[in-house]
């Protein structure tokens, strides 16, 4: 085999996107520009991420330097500190007909109602279950709770909105009422009044749900946020993201918001004084022009808003999807994709402090390899995680505060318990005999099992 290593991901090339992957730029002059700290341009990171448009493949050795340059930067932004969040995922429902085709997390919503008589598989909780599982996890010592939830036509913001949804006749709203399903989900603001518990900080509310959220009516983003945020939200995960690319969007997830649409509730949920993340999910159709893009829009958005606290690539997980089934992909990104991904993502996003490793996606040894390519977060206790399992994932669903200190001292590495925003933040002691969260509103250093 030559100096270059050909991509496991073939099926990427078969597409006919009017963005590909073709610079004026160089890699070693991309790369130069990189280890001197100068803001990248979109040829840039097309040149990291390919190490050269130049050659086939992926090159090993240019690609250890560009892995050297982004662990580097990583040093000096965040030094060795490697930090988690103790947190609950309580996904609200799996109810959807979105139809995207790189998701298995979701059931059609059809199957949820009455007069359905099969067994589904999916489930929606109401809020006094929300609630018993938040309480549940706060007496236990988490800090958050994240909710990402399917598109129910049954969701409504509030009662206000779903008294307009029943008058309206329009047929294009995707609601149906709450009486004709098994259970009743309620509405967002009552989610997140029930998972309000203690004082836990709310995660939730991507924009597609805010999407969901005013759908039907003339409100603006704004609106519907500063409801949420009356009713307890804290923060606002950016993904429903996937690639910020329209032609990608519309082939892989064609009822969804487009990239305008995204970024404009994003810009909203921080005008409102709420936090937010920002993710990508690559590995499936797109190319590195489209990812080099997506990261650009991501810069942008933090340029204008500074309210994005972690920046998080999610890595496609492939095997149970409908892209797999339909023979559109037959593997999601090479492990030098993940690399190249996070190091390019701490290279080029200069105003963004963190980059999550997903220990979900990559596993434990791969999350491990990404805090060695920029990444300095990874992720979170989660006590449960349905979407990537349901994809296909097997790399768990909980993870100890004991065995992230063991994971993080091994590299040699300081591991440190954060909050939500990183404000606030505990090292781990990894030669002490019991640890546990401390930062939750209830946490009092017992082990989180």
């Amino acid at each position: 085999m030559d100096a270059f290593e050909a991509s496991a991901n073939v099926p990427r090339g078969d597409f006919e996107f009017d963005r590909r992957p073709a610079t004026g730029q160089s890699f070693e002059n991309a790369l130069a520009k990189a280890r001197a700290g100068d803001r990248l341009d979109v040829d840039d990171a097309v040149e990291l991420l390919t190490t050269g448009t130049d050659g086939d493949g992926i090159d090993p050795g240019r690609k250890e330097r560009v892995l050297e340059a982004a662990d580097r930067r990583r040093a000096e932004v965040v030094g060795e500190e490697v930090t988690f969040v103790a947190n609950l995922n309580n996904n609200v429902t799996t109810a959807c007909n979105t139809g995207c085709l790189f998701c298995n997390f979701k059931d059609r919503s059809e199957r949820f109602r009455s007069t359905y008589q099969d067994d589904h598989g999916g489930f929606t909780k109401t809020p006094a279950e929300s609630r018993a599982a938040v309480r549940d996890a706060v007496e236990r010592g988490v800090y958050e709770v994240c909710s990402v939830s399917g598109l129910h036509p049954a969701l409504a913001l509030d009662a206000d909105h779903q008294e307009l949804l029943e008058a309206s006749d329009r047929g294009d709203l995707n609601y149906r009422p709450p009486a004709e399903y098994d259970v009743d989900p309620h509405t967002y603001v009552e989610q997140i009044e029930a998972m309000d518990v203690d004082g836990v900080h709310i995660h939730s509310m991507t924009p597609e749900e805010a999407y969901h959220a005013r759908r039907g009516t003339d409100w603006s983003y704004e609106e519907v946020f500063e409801r949420l945020k009356a009713a307890g939200l804290d923060s606002v995960p950016g993904t429903a993201a996937e690639i910020l690319v329209d032609e990608v969007r519309e082939t892989i997830c064609p009822a969804k918001i487009d990239s305008g649409e995204w970024l404009e509730a994003m810009e909203a949920a921080a005008a409102v004084g709420l936090d937010t993340t920002a993710t990508i999910m690559y590995g499936h159709v797109e190319n590195e022009a489209h990812r080099a893009i997506h990261l650009d829009r991501v810069r942008e958005l933090q340029d204008r808003t500074g309210a994005i606290r972690e920046f998080v690539p999610l890595s496609f997980v492939h095997e149970e999807t409908p892209l797999a089934e339909r023979g559109m992909v037959d593997a999601g990104a090479t492990v030098h994709e993940d690399e190249l991904m996070v190091a390019v993502s701490r290279l080029y996003l200069d105003n963004v402090e963190h980059i999550q490793a997903s220990w979900v996606k990559y596993g434990d040894a791969g999350g491990l390899k990404m805090l060695a390519c920029g990444a300095d977060d990874f992720m979170g206790t989660i006590l449960s995680e349905e979407i990537t399992k349901r994809a296909g994932g097997d790399h768990g669903e909980f993870r100890s505060v004991r065995e992230y200190a063991d994971m993080i001292s091994a590299i040699g590495r300081v591991p440190v318990e954060r909050s939500t925003d990183y404000e606030k933040r505990r090292r781990v002691d990894p030669d002490a005999d019991v640890v546990g969260p401390e930062l939750g509103p209830k946490a009092d250093g017992t082990p989180l099992l």
